[in-house]
């Protein structure tokens, strides 16, 4: 059977694809050398916030930096950046044969956008990924938070594919309004980064969560007034959550509980690029409900503030709820 390729072997790419090869799937993961490199000398260490521990010797899966490596696959699970998708396309189109499946799993809208449009009549399907990865040294990626994958509904029998033990994975026909919803909570990207804090840290500051839930409902009216249906990824409704962001947090912490598994010393992945100076995601998350506002007549002041400083931020940087919200609220920038 011909391999499933991970194009882009970051967090995310390795995590899965490590699991993949875990369950005795043919992976190759394509990357750049200074991640393959280690995992070719020692394999891969996979663990999680549930105390998931899991070895891949080395040699159980296949290692390149050669996009040729994509003529060989049966299926093609894109894993970079949103801002690598343009250039990670044009090498699908370049090497892969038509009929590959082709599966985003990637942050945001945008993503999937730029792979339909780049390849079109092929076998595109968005996808949603609601944790995030944590690399813990050369080799080692952490899941630092719950949620199971759910990509587009199609052809082909990708779930009895994808869906392994420890990488529960479904299909969904309502995958746009799924990724919104993702979107929605992804905001959160920015303002921990901008926080120092950990995710954990951050969601029991009352302070934070309300910052969060107000942009969130902002987010939420740009949707609307865009006429784009959202689909939660939590277990309650996506117009729930500003309200139970807004809970007392005795509360809060009850109700969260029964939400969400987080790790103690989890961070979002904005927060990791800014560290490392990388650029981030910021123009698929909050520039994208900025657009969406600015087109449809609604407004997004917040969105727009938190987007405007994490363009200028530099690592290490520490700001408060109140530095986060703009200096008018109501207009905007």
């Amino acid at each position: 059977m011909a391999p499933i390729v991970i194009a882009g072997a970051g967090s995310i790419g390795c995590f899965v694809g490590g699991l993949l090869a875990v369950a005795g799937r043919d992976v190759v993961l394509l990357g750049r050398r200074r991640v393959l490199d280690p995992i070719d000398a020692a394999g891969l260490r996979l663990t999680d916030y549930a105390g998931l521990d899991l070895s891949v010797e080395p040699g159980a899966m296949g290692l390149s930096d050669d996009p040729a490596v994509l003529s060989r696959a049966g299926v093609i699970l894109v894993c970079v950046k949103t801002g690598a998708t343009a250039e990670m396309a044009a090498l699908i189109a370049e090497h892969a044969p038509g009929p590959v499946p082709v599966v985003s799993l990637q942050n945001g809208h945008a993503a999937f956008e730029t792979l339909q449009s780049a390849l079109p009549g092929r076998d595109v399907r968005a996808g949603m990924v609601p944790f995030n990865v944590v690399p813990q040294g050369p080799g080692r990626y952490h899941r630092a938070v719950s949620g199971d994958i759910v990509i587009g509904a199609g052809d082909c029998g990708l779930t009895q594919m994808l869906s392994v033990p420890h990488l529960p994975l479904s299909e969904s026909p309502e995958i746009a309004a799924v990724q919104w919803g993702k979107l929605l909570i992804n905001l959160n990207n920015a303002l921990n980064a901008l926080s120092g804090m950990t995710v954990q840290a951050q969601l029991l500051d009352r302070g934070w969560r309300c910052l969060m839930a107000d942009q969130m409902a902002e987010a939420l009216a740009a949707l609307r007034a865009a006429g784009i249906r959202e689909k939660s990824s939590a277990p309650v409704p996506s117009r729930m959550i500003p309200f139970i962001l807004r809970l007392p947090t005795p509360l809060f912490r009850r109700v969260a509980a029964q939400m969400i598994a987080i790790d103690p010393a989890a961070r979002t992945s904005t927060a990791y690029d800014l560290e490392a100076g990388r650029p981030t995601e910021i123009d698929a998350l909050q520039g994208e409900i900025v657009r969406l506002a600015r087109q449809n007549g609604a407004a997004a002041p917040i969105c727009a503030h938190v987007a405007g400083l994490i363009r200028k931020a530099t690592p290490g940087a520490r700001l408060s709820p109140a530095d986060l919200r703009p200096p008018t609220e109501g207009s905007d920038p």
